[in-house]
């Protein structure tokens, strides 16, 4: 059964109402885009923070009063669509919700704090994900984000009536990754073949002269301390020889007695 005029003209106004009610309905949409921090600061963005710019004088709206909490509100990059402001503080989700909601709300500050008079040689930031101390279950922890991302933030601004008003969604951040270090793929170059070449030639030619002094010395202790040796069945070359190698080794032990006592003077 349809209805007349009369009963249409009635329903407009309770629909009407009931619109004005749902959440989010009414807010103050601010012009405002978050920004990553600009400023000279090491780590804007790290494995599990990244750096904001204070909105400052953003808040200004007759709307807005000094005790409205602005909420900064961190979200999946894929889960904005699917944001609903709550209703009262103790509905705001905390970061234990942000696996299942895709968002959580943080750094809980008001519109003094945020002032745009303030000296600028303070450090005017927020760094998003930066306390380690607090549970994930507490409201408003900073708790240090969970992945890579990609996030988007925005500020909410919340009444004890319920939200009030609310900036734009800022655009995807990604958080730094840790990357394993890889061996060089490929070839090796020219340059380090011969490198490598020279120096096995230089080591083994280091080994060869340390075993021919080994060596050397080794036969010179075998020889008399002052005497060469001589055999009865050398003959007259061998016996040569072998008497020219004891007198090195004697004058080989002189020489390493003299620089033994030059040394210890």
């Amino acid at each position: 059964m349809g209805l007349s005029g009369g009963q249409s003209r009635l329903l407009m106004p309770l629909l009407l109402l009931l619109t004005s009610l749902q959440p989010g309905a009414g807010l103050e949409h601010i012009s405002y885009v978050p920004q990553l921090s600009n400023a000279t600061l090491a780590g804007t963005v790290t494995q599990s923070t990244f750096t904001l710019e204070q909105p400052r004088g953003q808040f200004s709206h007759p709307s807005i009063s000094d005790f409205d909490a602005i909420w900064l509100v961190v979200a999946h990059g894929n889960a904005t669509q699917n944001f609903t402001a709550p209703r009262s503080t103790e509905e705001t989700p905390v970061p234990a919700d942000f696996p299942q909601r895709g968002y959580y709300l943080t750094l809980m500050a008001n519109r003094a704090l945020y002032a745009g008079s303030q000296p600028s040689t303070q450090l005017q930031v927020l760094r998003v994900g930066n306390d380690t101390r607090c549970s994930p279950r507490t409201r408003g922890c900073n708790h240090p984000l969970p992945g890579p991302g990609p996030y988007r933030v925005k500020f909410l601004v919340m009444s004890d009536r319920g939200p009030v008003a609310e900036t734009q969604w800022s655009s995807e951040t990604r958080l730094q990754q840790a990357q394993a270090l890889q061996a060089a793929p490929g070839p090796q170059s020219a340059g380090t073949v011969v490198i490598t070449a020279v120096l096995s030639i230089l080591l083994a030619l280091v080994l060869t002269a340390l075993l021919a002094l080994l060596v050397y010395t080794w036969r010179c202790s075998l020889s008399a301390p002052h005497t060469p040796v001589f055999t009865l069945d050398l003959g007259a070359g061998s016996a040569r020889e072998e008497a020219a190698f004891g007198e090195a080794c004697v004058q080989f032990r002189a020489d390493s007695a003299q620089n033994l006592i030059l040394d210890t003077q």
